[in-house]
Parts: C-alpha cells; structure tokens; sequence
C-alpha cells in the first residue's frame, strides 16, 4: 500500500467518523468514496451494512474500473458501485465523492423548485456552484440514472438531488469534507430563515460573486478544518486510521 492510499484511507474514515458525529449520516446508508487516481480508478469505498461511526481505514475496499471488489472481501452497496463509480470515471475532478441525505439540506430537495439562496456568508461560499436535478427518478441502479447524473454535475462540485439528499465533490476529502460541512450549515440558517415566514433578505449578484471568490481564496480554513477534525479524533480514539 503505498504512503498516498493510506492517508487517503485514514482520510476517509475520519470524514465517515466526523459526519455521524454531526448527525449527517443516515446509519449504514450514503456512501463516502476515494478515487486513488486521477482517472477516477481504483476507489475506496466503505462495506455495505457498517455504521459510519465505525469504519476503519482498513475497513475500506478498493473498487476498480468494471465495479469489481479488488481489494477486501465485504460486498459494497449496489447504488454506492453504480452511482460512486459513474462519478469518479465520468466528472473531471470528481476524487471524493461525498454523499448524503443530511437533514436540512435534504429539507431544501423536498420542496418545489428548493434552491440555496444568497442570503447569508455561508451560501455565498456556492453562488453559482450548485446544479440541481429536479426529477427524482428512483435509485441510481442502471446507467442511464447515473449517466444523467452525471451530466447534471458538469462542472459544478454540489448537487441537489429532487426528494433525495446531496451529493458533494472534490478533489481531495478535505476539500469535500469541508463543502459538505458548510454546505449544512448553509441550509439549516436558510430553512430557519425561511420558518420565520419573513421575506429572505437576498444579497446583490456582485456581491455574492465577490463574497464567493473571497471564500475560495481564503487561506487555510479547509486545510486547518481537517486538521483538527484529525487532531480531535486521535485525541479520543485513534482507532479510526487502523
């Protein structure tokens, strides 16, 4: 195993630990993958049916290009294989692909025509970085779902999935980790926002777009973010990077 699988690996298990911490996790549902290449194969997956509060990093499975299990002897979820790996191989930029029916931002795909608005700091951080699918169309399990899904991704690193949940990408976990985060908080202020029953106070396209540009060159705030995500879990229980 080389030193980049295996950090990418201890990665991945603190981004399933540090989401079941935060309640974005639905049990043994949503799948996190890591693609150890460029060209989107192999990727590591977690083993159908573990809870995300107890995946290891050797727990994960390495998954080739034909969704073929090369590496661990678990099974991994049909949707993770068909969904996960139509990602890696078909979006450019697509490493981490996070994704997950965490509750407010799953709230915001469950009502007509829901979309992230530029109302507070945090939603800026995705003005026009967002696609949205608005029809459902059952579970990603045949080619032509995860094919449309895919294009609906292009170039954009967050996705709205109609009456499903989220799915979030990146090139690295921490970068995807820290879009997913945000991504969170972002929705639980505007479905706040929007319980009150007042007018949403939207800012000004140049703003928003400056504000964004703003967030994408903040220095360090993904990089210390995961830092001490690791820091905190190794103080507790270093277990998670066996």
């Amino acid at each position: 195993m080389t030193q980049n699988e295996q950090q990418g690996r201890e990665d991945l298990a603190a981004a399933f630990r540090w989401t079941a911490r935060l309640g974005l996790h639905e049990a043994v549902s949503n799948h996190f993958s890591l693609a150890l290449t460029e060209q989107g194969s192999p990727f590591l997956v977690q083993p159908a049916g573990q809870h995300f509060s107890r995946v290891r990093a050797s727990d994960l499975l390495v998954v080739n290009e034909h969704n073929e299990v090369i590496g661990g002897k678990k099974s991994v979820d049909p949707t993770a294989l068909c969904l996960h790996g139509a990602i890696h191989r078909l979006v450019p930029g697509a490493r981490c692909v996070l994704h997950t029916h965490m509750p407010y931002a799953t709230a915001l795909t469950c009502v007509e025509n829901g979309r992230v608005e530029p109302i507070s700091q945090n939603a800026l951080k995705f003005y026009e970085r967002i696609a949205y699918d608005d029809d459902f169309g059952g579970m990603a399990l045949d080619d032509s779902e995860t094919d449309r899904i895919c294009a609906l991704l292009k170039d954009k690193p967050v996705l709205f999935m109609a009456n499903h949940g989220v799915t979030v990408i990146g090139n690295t976990v921490l970068e995807a980790f820290d879009r997913l985060y945000f991504l969170e908080k972002t929705c639980e202020s505007q479905v706040l926002a929007m319980s009150t029953g007042l007018p949403l106070k939207r800012v000004d396209d140049a703003t928003a777009r400056h504000t964004r540009d703003q967030w994408e060159n903040y220095p360090g705030l993904e990089s210390n973010h995961w830092s001490e995500i690791h820091a905190i879990l190794q103080a507790e229980n270093s277990d998670y990077r066996d």
